[in-house]
Parts: structure tokens; C-alpha cells; sequence
């Protein structure tokens, strides 16, 4: 584990940290979102600035993780074929909320990639259910975590599965997608989460549910 930009006692400073680079089909370990908030510092009535997330080095395939307001951000590099498997409509009959209907993202990611590029996905990594951390099992399988895998987020705590735009399965206890924060791209390779682009307004609390 790396960190960078952690706040002395006292700065009210938002932070970022580098939790995990996974590779294939590694992901972040499961924990609950209430051990996540008690990771940043006690300051909830601040306004915090936006962060700058670089993935000019992130290969296809894998993601990082970042702590945002003190929540889990799952950034992923989706390769060109996990993008073909998203726009399948066999994959969009299985999913609850397909074309993103529920105010769960920002309305530039109201898409059936629910980014503002296809290849790099933004989520809030709480699941909707009872906010634990889900995992990320990019690779297809045919049976495991569930019959005909396409790669996505399984939550270990009750089985919630979303694929790999963050959108949940039919049948999962989870009764949204995982929401999208707010996020511009400055550059090609630069995520900056907690600020729109310019000329979008977004209030993420307005949000469905976290």
C-alpha cells in the first residue's frame, strides 16, 4: 500500500490514497464503508477540493483505488473487449437498471458505459446494499462468482454482483447501481474526482442512494 498526500492532524486538506493496484483479476480486499470514513480526518463541514488521479499507467484490465470524502473509488481501465460485453443486450436483460434511469450518476455518465470515456469506468466502490466494499472480478468466467461471469464487482458480504459499469444484477439484495461521483478529465490521463466538467452541474448528494 502507497499513500500519498495524507493530511497532518488537523489539515482540513481532502487526501488521496492509493489502496490497491490490481492486477487481472486482484481487487480490493473487502471491508465496510464505516472502516473506510474513519480513515479521513474528523473535519465532515469542510469543503474539500476536487483530487487528481494520473492513469497514464494503468494498464487495461486493472484498477485502482482511491478514498475520496472518505469513500472508496474504484478507477478502472476497461479493455476493448469487457466494453463489447457491456453494450451486449443478453448482459443488459440480466441487469436491474440498465440504462441508468435511477439518479444514481451524474448525467454526462447517464450512458451504457456510465463514464465520460468508455475505457476508464468511476465508481463509488460501497455496495448499495449494506455498504460493504465490493470485489473486483474482471475476468469472465462461466460459473464463478455466478453462472456466465462477465467480469464486473461481487460483494462478499451478500452476494450482490454488478458488472463492470457498476450496474447491478437482477436478483442481487442491492437495489441500485453504484453511484458515479462527480468527476472531470482535464487531460486524457488525468480523473479529477469531486469536480463536473465545465458547464455540468451535479450535486452528488442528490444521489439515489449510497
Amino acid at each position: 500500500m502507497s499513500t500519498t498526500d495524507i493530511p497532518a492532524p488537523g489539515n482540513r486538506r481532502d487526501f488521496l490514497t492509493l489502496l490497491t493496484l490490481a492486477a487481472g483479476g486482484a481487487g480490493v480486499a473487502a471491508f465496510s464503508w464505516p472502516f473506510l470514513d474513519s480513515l479521513r480526518p474528523g473535519d465532515s463541514g469542510s469543503v474539500r477540493p476536487p483530487i487528481d488521479v494520473d492513469v497514464s499507467k494503468l494498464p487495461p484490465g486493472q484498477q485502482i483505488t482511491v478514498v475520496w470524502h472518505g469513500s472508496p473509488v474504484f478507477i478502472t481501465h476497461r479493455t476493448p473487449q469487457a466494453l463489447e460485453r457491456l453494450q451486449q443486450a443478453a448482459l443488459a436483460a440480466r441487469l436491474r437498471d440498465p440504462s441508468s434511469a435511477a439518479l444514481q450518476q451524474p448525467p454526462y455518465a447517464a450512458n451504457w458505459h456510465r463514464s465520460i470515456v468508455p475505457a476508464y469506468g468511476v465508481v463509488v466502490g460501497i455496495c448499495t446494499h449494506l455498504g460493504c466494499v465490493p470485489t473486483y472480478a474482471p475476468t469472465p468466467d462461466p460459473a464463478t462468482p455466478v453462472a456466465n461471469w462477465p467480469g464486473g464487482y461481487a460483494c462478499p458480504c451478500h452476494g450482490s454482483k454488478f458488472d463492470l459499469a457498476g450496474r447491478v444484477f437482477i436478483g442481487a439484495p442491492a437495489p441500485y447501481n453504484l453511484p458515479v461521483p462527480p468527476y472531470a478529465m482535464p487531460t486524457p490521463t488525468t480523473i479529477r474526482i469531486g469536480e463536473n466538467p465545465p458547464g455540468v452541474s451535479f450535486d452528488f448528494s442528490t444521489i439515489q442512494q449510497i
